[in-house]
């Protein structure tokens, strides 16, 4: 059985900090491949990377937003960083999914409700470092970003 070579590549891309100047262009990939598929795939897909779309209502407005993000798989749960590609600023949607206590979650075609939990204090170096194992690139992400502090948040389905 020949396994994927592309999550090992992904994985040495993201530590590569030229591959940061192509986040608009991957971003208007990821919206086009997921529109195409009916929000069934996208880039992280396909690189064989785990990605979920969190559905999360604004903050300000109500009005439902979506994200596509690589997760952290822990523990039959999600773990999500704001790492905004290196960016200075908190993406919108870590945000959102403060001011949130449950969101939307579609992952591998099936759609669930999550709760949402931020880490912080003393386990947040905990989540860090399992998240930073598991994507080294976000150790170069940080450095980029200034050293500002990255949203970790922990999604937990929600029983029913």
């Amino acid at each position: 059985m020949v396994s994927n070579p592309l999550p090992q590549l992904a994985r040495w891309l993201a530590q590569r900090r030229w591959v940061m100047h192509w986040a608009p262009v991957v971003l208007r990939v990821e919206r086009l491949i997921r529109g195409g598929s009916g929000g069934r795939v996208g880039v992280l897909d396909l690189a064989g990377l785990p990605s979920i779309e969190v559905t999360v209502a604004g903050r300000r407005t109500g009005i439902p937003r979506t994200t596509s993000l690589l997760y952290v798989p822990h523990d039959g749960d999600v773990i999500v960083l704001g790492s905004n590609w290196g960016s200075p600023e908190h993406p919108a949607w870590s945000a959102n999914l403060r001011a949130a206590e449950s969101a939307s979650v579609r992952c591998k075609g099936e759609q669930f409700q999550v709760a949402i939990r931020e880490i912080t204090g003393a386990e947040r170096e905990r989540f860090w470092d399992l998240a930073v194992e598991f994507w080294p690139g976000y150790t170069m992400e940080y450095e980029l970003s200034g050293g500002r502090e990255f949203r970790i948040f922990e999604l937990r389905r929600c029983l029913t």
